[in-house]
């Protein structure tokens, strides 16, 4: 019984990793598409500085979850 509880454990924890891994690689995509974009956010994002930043937020936090993902579900998977 204790053993297939922890075998349950260890595969919620890849799952969970695994959507965080996701939500890293889309933020990542979506600061990347924002900041080579040449016609539509460039415009916009040249008319308020402001959302410049906001475009290196979401590449840095894409970034980091996308790390803390893949890392979490190589430590689930090692146990």
């Amino acid at each position: 019984m204790e053993g297939d509880c922890l075998s349950c454990m260890k595969y919620l924890m890849f799952v969970f990793n695994f959507f965080i891994f996701l939500g890293g690689a889309c933020l990542l995509a979506i600061g990347i598409w924002v900041m080579v974009d040449p016609t539509g956010f460039r415009e916009i994002v040249a008319a308020n500085p402001l959302l410049l930043t906001g475009a290196y937020i979401l590449l840095a936090m894409g970034g980091l979850l996308f790390l803390l993902g893949f890392l979490g579900c190589c430590g689930a998977v090692r146990e």
